[in-house]
C-alpha cells in the first residue's frame, strides 16, 4: 500500500470478483468526508460481469456470470487484464459523473497515445474500432466505485462468447497486440499514475 497525497493505491494481485465487489460496496458505505480516495489495482480470475443495463445471458463456456451494480452492459475480466477500481469521492473533488467518465477514458487515451479514441454513445476506449478498455462506475452519495478494465496481455477468446458491452460483433484488442511494451503490472502502475495526476489537477 502507498499513499500519494490523499490517494491510496492498493495492489491486490489476482482476486475473486464477488469478494472484491462486496469490499468496494463496504468501503463506499462506510467512508466519510475524511476518508482518503483509493485506487485498487488487480486482476480477476475469468468472469463475465453484467452491468445494470445488461439483459441476463447464458454463455456456452464454464466461465461464471455475475450481476454487478455498475453502469453498462456485459464484459469479461480475466488474467492479463488490468482492472483499476476507482473509489473516489466525486463530490469532495467537485467532479460530475460524466466528467469522471471522460477523465477515465482520457487517462487510457494518454497511456496508449494518438491511436486511441472515444466512440460516441459507447463508453470506453477504442483503437481502429476495436475496444481496448471498458469502463463502468456506480455512484453512491457522491462517491464512485467500480472503474475501468484495460486489456493488456490476455486470452481474448472469451469475449467471442458475448456481445462485448452490448455490441454484437464488437472487436476487442489489447496493448500487447498494439505493440505497447509492459506487463499487466507495469501497465497498471503507469495507468494509476496517470489517473492520480488527472485527479490532482481536475
Amino acid at each position: 500500500m502507498t499513499v500519494v497525497d490523499d490517494i491510496v493505491v492498493r495492489r491486490l494481485g489476482r482476486v475473486d470478483y464477488l469478494r472484491t465487489l462486496e469490499a468496494m460496496r463496504g468501503f463506499t458505505r462506510s467512508r466519510d468526508e475524511a476518508t482518503a480516495d483509493e485506487l485498487w489495482l488487480l486482476e480477476h480470475p475469468p468472469v463475465y460481469t453484467l452491468g445494470q443495463g445488461a439483459a441476463p445471458v447464458r454463455v456456452a463456456n464454464r466461465i461464471p456470470v455475475i450481476a454487478a451494480d455498475r453502469g453498462g452492459e456485459i464484459t469479461y475480466h480475466g488474467p492479463g487484464q488490468v482492472v483499476l477500481y476507482t473509489l473516489v469521492d466525486l463530490g469532495r473533488r467537485g467532479i460530475k459523473v460524466r466528467e469522471f467518465v471522460r477523465l477515465l477514458e482520457q487517462v487510457v487515451i494518454d497511456l496508449i497515445g494518438g491511436r486511441a479514441a472515444r466512440r460516441p454513445g459507447a463508453p470506453g476506449v477504442y483503437v481502429e474500432g476495436a475496444k481496448v478498455a471498458a469502463l463502468g462506475i456506480r455512484v453512491m452519495r457522491g462517491r464512485a466505485y467500480h472503474g475501468l478494465a484495460l486489456n493488456v496481455d490476455m486470452d481474448l477468446t472469451p469475449f467471442s462468447a458475448i456481445d462485448p458491452c452490448g455490441y454484437p460483433g464488437l472487436a476487442v484488442t489489447q496493448t500487447r497486440d498494439l505493440g505497447m511494451p509492459g506487463t499487466p503490472a507495469e501497465v497498471g502502475e503507469r495507468l494509476a499514475g496517470l489517473l492520480i495526476d488527472a485527479l490532482e489537477h481536475a
